[in-house]
């Protein structure tokens, strides 16, 4: 089961403040560890709302509707990510509790998310064939 650790923004990270260098070196042992342990699927800081684009439907089949950011309500807000893989539930929320604060101040906020898999979603046999075959085109891909 795939897991995503999302860190919420605060006002420094909206303010395009980035970690100091004892921060950043935390994160990268703990992304080193999740790495070792064979459960990384991917892990990234994002830039600040400021230069964030926010594409919105406000109405059933029309056209979407882009924004520039900054977007105000920080709370709401994303600062970065860690994908991971792991058996269960369990497991991801000890390996979120291994973090370090992702803002080093007391402030940081992670919210652990579980990822639908295909078979959440659906059991007919085409949709779920059509869905592998994506993956493993995906995986090709990477591999180039």
């Amino acid at each position: 089961m795939r897991f995503m650790m999302i860190v919420k923004a605060t006002q420094d990270s909206e303010a395009g403040i980035v970690p100091d260098q004892k921060l950043l070196e935390a994160m990268l042992r703990y992304n080193e560890e999740l790495a070792k342990a064979g459960v990384l699927l991917a892990a990234d800081g994002l830039q600040s709302s400021s230069t964030g684009i926010r594409i919105s439907y406000p109405e059933p089949g029309g056209k979407p509707t882009v924004i520039d950011g900054p977007f105000t309500e920080t709370k709401e807000l994303i600062a970065g990510y860690t994908l991971i893989e792991v058996t269960s539930r369990e497991e991801a929320i000890e390996w979120a509790m291994r973090m370090p604060d992702p803002h080093g101040y007391g402030e940081g906020v992670i919210e652990l998310r579980q990822v639908f898999e295909a078979t959440d979603l659906t059991q007919n046999p085409e949709t779920l064939a059509m869905e592998a075959s994506f993956r493993e085109q995906l995986t090709r891909t990477k591999k180039l």
